[in-house]
């Protein structure tokens, strides 16, 4: 997994984005390929390019295509959250992040920024965001119009927010604030956090807040008679021209904008040969409304000019203009040279870009979440194509599950069955799967099955298997799959939907049989919950292990975790923890723990530990302080399958986790069993898992 940081806001107009050019150019300047992403952009549709992205992709000529950097606009959004949808917007942010991922070395993610959204709307849904991606945090929060213990409790409660989800935050800025109260604010908000999250303190800057004459002119959708070239100009102030030129002159203000019907030509000239006397300050540009423009030679006047400050006509009267132009926010964008070269510096000067850039690059992320897992199951699944045997046709199950398979293109499939009631299957159940797209076989009248039984029959005829036996049995589907597996016309085998556990395996014990370094065969499930993936193991296969096959399958579950992308913390589980317990029980768990360390002492293992212990950090720390694997373990091993079952089984309905597996461990090719009571998804899920293990993980 590469380093990324996500810029996430308490608020709206916090001011991100001088945060966002910042860090940018910190990043570049330490890192040759840095991507940046924005999973939500403002706006209601497409047509319109979003301006931050414009901006950071233009300012620092970034090689990443516009389409490619962000994953939703804001009422696309809306709209699926709205209707129930949040699992399809996590998976379609975290493809695109992790497609921008793989071409760069860093990633930039700037959060959401909903002007309309509620503060809190906001802030679950950068929490949500940032968590799905499994990346730390940056907060940002914007200290105008709030007093100074809104302001610090306001940024307590957003890290407290983003702990409580465990999306770690590197870092806070609090932005906008009185210069005078810099050191002020940033002891206050050290106060309540811990030591090692490093805050930074930006004053608000005038130059940066001010709106350039292009901001205005498209807020209020004004048409640019003159210059042009200017509209860049920076406004502090606006000033209506209703009075006479003699009074209105005094009024004038350095960079205001004056506002003044169309047809005041008195004020338009005195305003324009104002702004190049020395006598009186320059103005940013003049708006004038109401529909009217100056008369033929009044034109032909201000185009004789040396130096024209911008001039823009709207049809609106000079009242509805002025309240328009007293809303308007600025931002930072793409042709504002000035106004980017000051974030950048007002940046480097007031944060800590050394300290910064040292908690980035070595922060180290200690788990990886559901989603991301998920997303890294099918895009393993898809990067060298298997071909998976599904020996239960007849389960409607198996049928809407390779629909979904072919359909996402994933695996090659054979379906064992008859074909026209697995045709009538697809219709009843309106699934759509081309029946040309998968290979469907009738054990019974298929053209393999006679050298099926004679191979079986070599192969166990010294066990007292005779040749009718073997014809027989070949008629069994999962006989017949887990033969098209050892003969290598299937990579790996999913079953036992409609199956027992024996019934699917005792073929794979056979014949297929376990890897040369295994003694026991065992499974593990990959737990999704909330907020981490953990590895169960055994909970399907193993009834009573002894001490030593207790320690092959922590080895064998240790082993299969690193190869999922997941750092093993072994526990291995008990009703005590550490040396406090005594009996049969815990000796064989004790016992097993110290062969893991003899055999693989390169594997953090911890036992005997309790399941609180294990997972818990409060509780590990409790109970064994200086334990490397107490409170953070990903590994979780229980000492028999009547514990490691009805763990998981509780853990699975009461949680709401998702459970794929049982993936079996130890044999020479995969063959993976179903539990009777599975979904669509799980089938789904343990075929990706068979195909990833049949790459040769």
């Amino acid at each position: 997994m590469n380093k990324a940081i996500y810029i996430a806001t308490s608020e709206p107009n916090s001011g991100k984005s001088i945060v966002a050019l910042g860090l940018m150019r910190m990043l570049l300047g330490k890192t040759a390929k840095v991507g940046y992403f924005r999973p939500i952009i403002d706006g209601d549709s497409l047509e319109k390019r979003d301006n931050h992205i414009n901006t950071i992709l233009s300012h620092f000529d970034l090689d990443i295509d516009y389409k490619d950097v962000f994953a939703f606009t804001r009422n696309e959004y809306i709209n699926k959250r709205n209707s129930g949808k949040e699992g399809e917007i996590f998976d379609k942010i975290i493809e695109k992040y992790k497609a921008l991922e793989e071409k760069n070395d860093f990633m930039l993610v700037e959060g959401t920024d909903f002007s309309g959204e509620g503060t809190a709307i906001e802030l679950d849904a950068n929490i949500l965001i940032a968590k799905n991606l499994g990346i730390p945090a940056i907060i940002v929060s914007s200290g105008v119009g709030k007093s100074f213990d809104e302001f610090v409790n306001g940024l307590h409660l957003a890290y407290d927010s983003f702990n409580e989800k465990e999306v770690k935050v590197l870092a806070v800025i609090a932005n906008k604030v009185q210069e005078k109260n810099l050191d002020l604010v940033i002891k206050g908000v050290e106060q309540n956090l811990p030591k090692d999250v490093l805050v930074n303190a930006i004053p608000l800057i005038p130059s940066l807040k001010n709106p350039t004459v292009k901001e205005i002119a498209k807020a209020i959708d004004a048409q640019i008679i003159f210059g042009k070239e200017h509209l860049n100009n920076q406004t502090t102030s606006f000033k209506v021209g209703a009075m006479q030129l003699r009074n209105y002159l005094t009024k004038l203000e350095q960079d205001c904008l004056i506002i003044t019907p169309g047809d005041r030509a008195d004020i338009i000239l005195g305003a324009l040969q104002a702004n190049i006397s020395t006598n009186y300050p320059a103005i940013s540009g003049i708006v004038l409304t109401g529909g009217l423009l100056p008369e033929e030679p009044i034109v032909k006047l201000i185009e004789g000019l040396q130096q024209i400050v911008p001039i823009l006509s709207v049809k609106l009267g000079t009242f509805e203009v002025a309240n328009r132009i007293g809303a308007v926010r600025s931002h930072v964008y793409a042709e504002n040279k000035d106004k980017i070269l000051m974030s950048l510096n007002t940046f480097d000067k007031y944060c800590n870009v050394d300290r910064l850039s040292d908690k980035f690059y070595t922060f180290k992320n200690s788990g990886i979440t559901p989603r991301m897992f998920q997303y890294n199951l099918l895009k393993r699944a898809k990067t060298s194509r298997k071909h998976i045997v599904l020996p239960e046709g007849n389960d409607d199950r198996i049928i809407a599950a390779a629909a979904r398979l072919i359909l996402m293109d994933i695996v090659d499939l054979t379906i064992l069955g008859n074909k026209d009631q697995i045709y009538e299957s697809i219709i009843r159940l309106g699934l759509k799967l081309d029946l040309d797209k998968i290979t469907v076989i009738n054990p019974m009248d298929s053209e393999y099955s006679k050298d099926f039984a004679n191979t079986f029959y070599e192969l166990r005829k010294a066990k007292g298997v005779t040749i009718d036996m073997a014809e027989d049995l070949m008629n069994d589907v999962s006989y017949f799959g887990t033969m098209m597996v050892y003969k290598g016309l299937a990579d790996g085998m999913v079953s036992g939907a409609a199956h027992t556990t024996q019934h699917t395996i005792k073929p794979a014990l056979q014949f297929v049989k376990m890897k040369p370094s295994v003694s026991v065969v065992s499974s593990v499930f990959f737990m999704c919950l909330d907020d981490r993936v953990s590895v169960f193991g055994d909970c399907a296969i193993n009834p009573n292990p002894n001490a030593e096959q207790l320690a092959e399958i922590a080895i064998s579950s240790a082993e299969s975790s690193i190869a999922f992308g997941i750092e093993p913390r072994i526990a291995m589980l008990s009703y005590s923890s550490g040396t406090s317990g005594k009996g049969e029980e815990v000796d064989k768990v004790r016992k097993a723990t110290e062969i893991v360390k003899q055999k693989r002492p390169d594997l953090k293992i911890e036992g005997p530990i309790q399941y609180d212990a294990a997972v818990d950090a409060g509780v590990g720390k409790s109970k064994m302080p200086d334990s490397e694997v107490a409170g953070q373990a990903t590994v979780l091993i229980f000492p028999d399958l009547n514990t490691g079952n009805n763990t998981y089984k509780a853990v699975q309905r009461e949680t709401g986790a998702l459970a794929i597996g049982p993936m079996l461990q130890g044999l020479n090719k995969p063959v993976n069993d179903l539990s009777r009571g599975c979904t669509v998804d799980d089938i789904f899920n343990t075929v990706i898992i068979t195909a990833i293990q049949a790459q040769g993980i």
